[in-house]
């Protein structure tokens, strides 16, 4: 093929990593990108992501387009997919991840240790907000939604050259004292010099998924074999695609999404070995259980089964009650 039509979200963030995706293909043979902008529910209805149903509202008209063949390829970010996958769509690839922190955003330099008693954080996570309060239960978490921009406008004293976010209303302008994100949003966006702090994993895991792209086409797409298919192989990194599918077989073990109060995070060691961390934490973050497990990971199906045997530990010990998504059983430590 001469070249490919690329859907994405026309958020600042959405379309620059599909413009990364589109070049990449570019550079592998895959010809000149028609890019496609997608209005999707995420980005017009109002309310929390929670109430909306979280995972899933980002990317189902993106897929729809691709299904319906008007598009080629979609761009996610994976953390945003829910964990099953439709019927006639294949996730062809996932580039190397990048950072999977998240980050602090906050007013006067401060940290998450510098924070004053009472600070008002702003994030629309409730995994974030749960990792927040169990390391800082003084703070005060508010649910926020908006694209990175509007976010990042809502902290005290930060100004943003190009500020795209004049929709929301100037009452929320300096809101907040902080606001929490993805690290590789801001990286992406060139935005990286407003984060005071990328927190430590051992404070706050990541959703499932976070960092990694996932780049999803029509399953009848790997029957031809052409440029196009090619190029999009070459983008797939190993690495990362066992340590999200483990990350996510938990995730769906647990039959949690964006609602729930979950993080995990893959962390390949020597060759064939992967370390898989979890953490579940009630909504109020006052109760927490962490826990890893180890093992070879050659193939997807290992993956899967290492990321639901944590899964199960962790639903023993009352995961389930604990966030919320079930009854409680066992006890968190």
């Amino acid at each position: 093929m001469s070249g490919f039509r690329i859907g994405t979200r026309g958020s600042a963030l959405a379309t620059t990593q599909t413009g990364h995706v589109a070049e990449a293909l570019r550079r592998a043979g895959a010809g000149e990108a028609q890019t496609i902008i997608v209005k999707t529910e995420g980005d017009v209805v109002t309310g929390s992501l929670a109430s909306l149903g979280g995972t899933g509202v980002f990317a189902a008209a993106l897929r729809q387009r691709v299904l319906d063949g008007e598009v080629d390829v979609a761009v996610h970010s994976l953390k945003d997919l829910p964990v099953l996958q439709p019927e006639g769509l294949s996730i062809a690839a996932i580039p190397a991840r990048v950072d999977v922190r998240d980050v602090l955003v906050a007013r006067d330099g401060l940290t998450l240790d510098t924070l004053p008693t009472g600070s008002v954080v702003g994030t629309g996570s409730p995994r974030r907000a749960a990792q927040l309060l169990a390391a800082r239960p003084d703070l005060k978490v508010k649910d926020i939604r908006g694209n990175v921009p509007t976010r990042l406008r809502r902290v005290k004293g930060l100004e943003l050259e190009h500020d795209d976010s004049a929709s929301v209303g100037r009452e929320h302008a300096g809101d907040l004292d902080a606001v929490v994100l993805a690290g590789a949003g801001l990286d992406r966006l060139g935005l990286e010099r407003f984060i005071t702090e990328r927190i430590d994993p051992m404070v706050m895991l990541p959703a499932p998924g976070q960092g990694a792209l996932a780049v999803e086409v029509a399953t009848g797409t790997f029957a031809r074999d052409d440029e196009f298919t090619r190029a999009l192989a070459s983008l797939d990194d190993d690495a990362t695609r066992l340590a999200v599918t483990a990350e996510r077989a938990l995730l769906n073990r647990l039959e949690g999404g964006c609602a729930a109060p979950l993080g995990a995070l893959g962390l390949p060691g020597r060759a064939g070995f992967l370390r898989l961390d979890a953490v579940a934490v009630s909504p109020d973050g006052s109760r927490m259980l962490r826990r890893s497990l180890g093992g070879e990971v050659l193939f997807e199906a290992d993956a899967v089964a290492l990321g639901h045997a944590l899964a199960d530990e962790l639903l023993g010990l009352g995961a389930a009650g604990l966030m919320g998504t079930g009854p409680a059983e066992g006890g968190a430590k």
